[in-house]
């Protein structure tokens, strides 16, 4: 397989098989990018145009997809600073400090995490969708810190994707909150939607209702009218863990939304202008979508949450 100029060209692979699937293993696209090509008429197999994404092939048979320049994404690139943990050809792994929102939306159009990805991986970006713009596959809140994985080709992205789906990525995060939690180790399970009285908010709410959701928790260390918890993520919902522990009592420290910081400790968060939810991603663990190795990856604290755990330490 070769590409000239903006045309990739191979021969379907020895399993054959359907023509979108053989186009994606051959060619290194995702599956849906290959069928919106196919729709737009770029592709030819045996020196035919083909479009049907359904026709089986045999291994052996010659094509070409002839793939348009990727468009510049609507967002602007912009020089914001980047901890980049690990970074190839296809994907990116970066910690992400708190306060910094991860997609542009009403309210934050600009100055964030894709901003800054886009120049720093300018020329880099294969299009994602046919669209020069990096693969959010998932996010964390504007005031939670730590790791994140974005893709940057339309493979990685499909592979990085459809492990999101399976709940094969492993995650685990550090909180600091209110009380300790009894039993020290447990599982929170309870489906998640959007809050009927708050639309700002996410909610408990009856099964069926919203998406199913389990954490696990355990108890690494009590501190003064609080707790360094770690937990453990099976799925990923939208404020997963903030709404799970509140929902048990232990609300995290400096959270806003979902809980209130215990009377005794309001003026500890005040002396170090602490105003986050004190929630760190510390561990992010998946397949590679290209290469399929194993990648694991560690976050230390930040020093906001070192230093007022030291200090519910005394």
């Amino acid at each position: 397989m070769g590409a000239i100029e903006n045309i990739i060209e191979g021969v379907v692979p020895e399993a054959g098989g359907r023509l979108d699937k053989a186009l994606a293993d051959a060619s290194g696209l995702s599956r849906e990018r290959v069928k919106a090509l196919l729709g737009e008429g770029r592709v030819s197999v045996a020196g035919k145009p083909a479009s049907q994404a359904s026709l089986k092939l045999a291994p052996g048979t010659p094509f070409a997809i002839t793939v348009p320049e990727a468009v510049p994404a609507t967002a602007e690139a912009q020089d914001i600073p980047l901890s980049v943990v690990f970074e190839d050809e296809f994907l990116i792994v970066v910690d992400k400090p708190a306060g910094l929102v991860v997609h542009p939306a009403a309210g934050n159009l600009d100055g964030t995490l894709v901003n800054a990805l886009l120049h720093h991986c300018h020329g880099q970006l294969s299009g994602i969708g046919g669209v020069a713009r990096p693969g959010i596959v998932h996010r964390i809140d504007k005031d939670t810190s730590g790791l994140l994985v974005v893709a940057k080709t339309d493979r990685a992205h499909e592979g990085l994707a459809a492990q999101f789906a399976d709940h094969s990525i492993e995650r685990a995060y550090l909180a600091i909150t209110a009380g300790r939690p009894l039993p020290i180790s447990g599982t929170v399970t309870g489906a998640i939607a959007r809050s009927v009285y708050d639309r700002k908010k996410m909610a408990l709410v009856e099964d069926g209702r919203g998406k199913h959701a389990v954490t696990h928790y355990r108890l690494l260390e009590q501190l003064r009218s609080s707790s360094l918890v770690e937990c453990r993520l099976e799925t990923g919902r939208t404020h997963q863990v903030r709404v799970h522990l509140a929902s048990i009592g232990h609300s995290l420290l400096g959270d806003p939304v979902y809980g209130r910081t215990p009377s005794a400790l309001r003026p500890i968060l005040q002396r170090h202008s602490f105003r986050r939810q004190a929630l760190h991603a510390a561990e992010l663990g998946f397949v590679h979508p290209v290469t399929h190795e194993t990648a694991q990856f560690a976050s230390p604290l930040p020093d906001d949450m070192r230093t007022l755990i030291d200090e519910l330490r005394q």
